[in-house]
């Protein structure tokens, strides 16, 4: 979207902004940033454009949604749509430039998202159908929780092992393009698995198989799905973006495991999964419609040698990607594996069927959609948040699994999936506003395979627990190892940004219980302890 003008408070002899050469992206500073934090030791910068930049990060910020109600993307002109794409805040981690948020539903104002959010709601309904029928399935024809963890690990198997690659082909290759691609075959292969099932052929082999191919397909639908956000709705609607998309999976996860439920119980497995493939048409339709010309599109990288350790070295050089990456490694691995864990509640704890085992999934997405639609009002998120959200999540799976009864249980689940969708969309939207357009593919992939890629090793596990020991002890293990993870993350963040941690029990007005605070000294002026 394009910002409405906005009044220059500038002095009058400060020299004009030079405007960049083709191609290149520029940075506004935070409003509320001092002139000294603006760069000034990169060679290829013009003294008058720092100068004007310092001006500018001294000027008050402006208020109210932006653009003063004008941005409609429709008018905007393929020109402005293109200089649009090449501006973006990659080098703040904070997403300072777009802390204002404008409105919950703000980047549905675009065309193109709008098409890809109605897309979505159907065919998301169909996945959560297909991913509550599988499990069920399987847990029919084997009774044993573990070949649902074997189901899980299949299915993100590839990620672990190829999820990298599937950020470099996201870097190398027209998204779009690319989405309608994997999004027809993730349907073919629904079709596949439904017409097994309804004639009767199906065996837990088969099933696994076909858990093996979504996966391979999945390994470059992820990262490219997470990548063209920012191409749709651009930098300042990003966080909104990624939270809408996250509360638009939610609203599908509280239909579809109830439909599911009913359709199961009514006609079997099979035909949840031919609703599926249907589905996969919407989503097509959503991206064959979109108007090229409103799209942000990043210029796809030329296929080179060691792209994919370029991508590896970029996160380790910076402590405020490496550390949300390592984090959600764990919390993936361990703190999402409810596939798994309450099929084990469904089936041994409460012994319930499956109209029971769906509403446990419905109870869980009805906290996310919460938590989707309150991310969806807050700005940029910060690392402090971040971990927080991950602290609570894992805390609340450890009060989760002394429950005392199902209805107990349910309720529980809803406060483990507020926060645990707040991880989540923060995670994602703080790593893709602090990242370079051209690596953004490789960066969601990193985050796809350490997130998601983690299950093949966590699923089996969380699965043996559970089928030796209980539902129980399984998810208490997944709450201890999340709540640990947060801790140290938490720590060292703060630690490398040269911050402490402050408790005061009496804050006072404005005030906070919990607060980052300089360690020694001044604040240092760098971009993990803004991030914090």
């Amino acid at each position: 979207m394009t910002a409405g003008p906005t009044t220059d408070t500038r002095s009058a002899t400060a020299p004009p902004r030079p405007a960049p050469p083709r191609g290149e992206t520029t940075v506004t500073p935070p409003a509320a940033a001092s002139a000294a934090a603006i760069r000034t030791d990169d060679p290829t910068t013009d003294p008058a454009a720092a100068s004007a930049a310092a001006a500018d990060a001294q000027a008050p910020a402006p208020t109210g949604l932006p653009g003063n109600g004008d941005d409609d993307p429709d008018e905007r002109t393929a020109a402005d749509s293109a200089a649009q794409g090449r501006t973006h805040s990659a080098s703040s981690p904070t997403g300072a430039d777009f802390t204002r948020p404008g409105g919950m539903f703000s980047s549905l104002r675009v065309r193109n998202y709008r098409y890809y959010f109605a897309g979505q709601v159907v065919s998301n309904t169909g996945t959560w159908m297909q991913r509550i029928a599988q499990d069920w399935l399987v847990l029919s024809l084997t009774g044993s929780p573990l070949a649902v963890g074997i189901t899980t690990a299949m299915q993100f198997l590839p990620m672990l092992l190829l999820g990298l690659f599937g950020g470099v082909l996201a870097d190398r290759m027209p998204k779009r393009r690319l989405l309608v691609f994997t999004q027809g075959a993730m349907g073919l292969l629904a079709a596949g698995l439904a017409a097994l099932t309804i004639g009767g052929m199906v065996t837990p082999y088969y099933v696994y198989a076909f858990a093996l191919l979504l996966g391979l397909v999945t390994v470059v639908d992820n990262p490219t799905r997470q990548a063209f956000v920012s191409e749709m709705v651009g930098p300042k609607d990003l966080a909104n973006a990624v939270s809408l998309n996250a509360a638009n999976f939610q609203t599908a996860r509280l239909v579809g495991p109830a439909v599911a439920g009913l359709l199961i119980a009514a006609v079997g497995s099979g035909w949840a999964f031919a609703v599926n493939a249907l589905s996969f048409a919407a989503v097509i339709g959503g991206l064959l419609a979109m108007r090229e010309a409103e799209l942000r599109p990043t210029e796809p990288i030329a296929r080179e040698k060691g792209q994919l350790r370029e991508g590896l070295r970029y996160v380790r050089e910076r402590p405020e990607l490496l550390w949300p990456m390592v984090l959600a490694g764990f919390i993936g691995t361990f703190g999402f594996n409810f596939p798994t864990l309450l099929s084990g509640f469904a089936y041994d704890t409460f012994k319930v069927g499956a109209g029971q085992y769906g509403l446990l999934n419905t109870a869980m997405a009805i906290g996310s959609l919460t938590g989707a639609l309150l991310a969806a009002r807050r700005g940029a998120p910060r690392l402090r948040r971040l971990v927080g959200a991950a602290l609570a999540f894992g805390t609340l799976e450890v009060v989760a699994a002394f429950a005392p009864d199902y209805w107990t249980f349910a309720l529980l689940l809803m406060l483990v999936g507020v926060f645990g969708l707040s991880f989540n969309t923060s995670v994602n939207s703080s790593l893709q506003l602090a990242t370079d357009p051209e690596m953004r593919g490789r960066v969601m992939g990193l985050l796809v395979l350490v997130f998601t890629g983690g299950t093949p090793v966590g699923a089996p596990i969380v699965g043996w627990v559970t089928a030796s020991y209980g539902p129980r002890l399984g998810l208490l293990a997944c709450g201890l190892v999340s709540a640990a993870a947060a801790g140290v993350v938490g720590l060292v963040l703060a630690r490398s940004a040269d911050l402490r941690v402050r408790f005061d029990l009496h804050p006072g007005r404005g005030g906070r219980v919990v607060a980052f605070v300089p360690r020694t000294g001044p604040a240092r002026k760098t971009e993990l302890a803004t991030a914090c």
